[in-house]
């Protein structure tokens, strides 16, 4: 009998992380990274689609990939109108929003369109992405900006921040929606969320320009500031997107996005890193007080999640703000693919609805 193959994507802003699963069982995965100079050359974040695409093609052949054997792939969700939580079949509906990048530009855009083109090359294989960065469960409240011609989004890591969420509730032996939970996912974006009971009914925009700052984006910025900035004559629009998203945070600062290597540096006591890299740390830690007065203190544990989370000296930080709201649990990177391949083996056996992208 042929074995039958998931094969789960996740791009993110500095990386490709991909795996391929047979059943529940993942055979391999891999993260392919990549550098700033790497990307730099990219005006758009859909510019990138033949280069992302080309390195899994190349590493799934390396690896002696049987294509036949592929029944599904499974990606991260982009940018599209924001859905709720769940799995979603790629369709043109879709293809067209992320291409336009509807709601903004971020990596996870290449996700349904790199899914949906390898899964057509491939006879009987579907499409599909989970739990996309625009999960909306935020209360009215939260979407008050401050003015009535802005209102405070929600775009996070959704993906990982659930699937995180869940391994916590089974490790306690409950259930997801029987807590209340403040995760802080923590990469290339940092976005922290109050968890109610199963739903996040606040969180920042880790795309552009809400919350701490990040290896390459800048978070909130003061207001008044960037007006001046964009009315300056010397920048234009892109170049002030740019700051926000893409060239801010870590890399505006140091000249990269490299987070392990920033600590290492400060570590090694380069005073200008170490500010930075205290920060970092200190932002996100404010942030993750906001979210325990939307909890209204009532909060069961806090986790630390992403790929900053392997820093020790970075988590430390955090745990010694933080830790008198509650537990701070630590789970170093993402159980993003693990989340992929899963829901899309239960829409192959029918086990769950997939849901039509209007």
């Amino acid at each position: 009998m042929q074995k039958q193959l998931i094969l789960a994507i996740n791009p993110g802003s500095t990386s490709t992380k991909l795996g391929i699963f047979e059943e529940e069982e993942l055979l391999f995965d891999i993260t392919l990274r990549h550098s700033t100079e790497e990307i730099s050359g990219f005006k758009k974040i859909t510019d990138q689609y033949s280069f992302r695409k080309g390195i899994i093609i190349k590493e799934l052949k390396d690896r002696g990939v049987d294509f036949k054997n592929i029944v599904a792939v499974v990606d991260r969700g982009g940018l599209v109108k924001p859905i709720e939580s769940g799995i979603y079949e790629v369709n043109e509906a879709m293809k067209r929003d992320l291409m336009a990048g509807l709601m903004g530009e971020h990596a996870s855009n290449l996700g349904g369109l790199i899914a949906d083109d390898i899964a057509g090359e491939l006879p009987g294989a579907r499409a599909f992405i989970v739990d996309p960065v625009v999960v909306d469960e935020m209360e009215p409240v939260a979407r008050l900006a401050g003015h009535p011609e802005f209102k405070r989004l929600s775009i996070f890591h959704a993906l990982n921040q659930k699937a995180v969420a869940r391994i916590y509730a089974k490790s306690v032996g409950k259930k997801y929606e029987e807590l209340n939970l403040i995760v802080a996912h923590m990469g290339g974006g940092v976005s922290v969320g109050a968890h109610r009971k199963g739903k996040v009914i606040d969180v920042n925009n880790a795309l552009d320009g809400d919350g701490p700052f990040s290896p390459e984006r800048s978070g909130g910025l003061p207001s008044a500031q960037i007006v001046e900035k964009c009315f300056s004559g010397k920048y234009s629009r892109e170049e002030i997107k740019a700051m926000i998203t893409g060239k801010g945070g870590m890399v505006a600062y140091l000249g990269t996005n490299n987070f392990m290597e920033i600590c290492s540096r400060a570590e090694k006591g380069d005073k200008e890193v170490k500010l930075i890299r205290d920060g970092a740390s200190y932002q996100v830690s404010k942030e993750i007080g906001a979210m325990a007065a939307v909890l209204k203190g009532e909060v069961d544990a806090i986790l630390l999640t992403g790929g900053m989370a392997f820093q020790e000296s970075h988590t430390t930080i955090i745990r010694e703000m933080v830790e008198f709201i509650a537990p701070v649990i630590i789970y170093p990177g993402e159980d993003e693919l693990k989340a992929l391949s899963y829901n899309g083996l239960l829409a192959l056996r029918g086990e769950i609805v997939v849901k039509k992208y209007i």
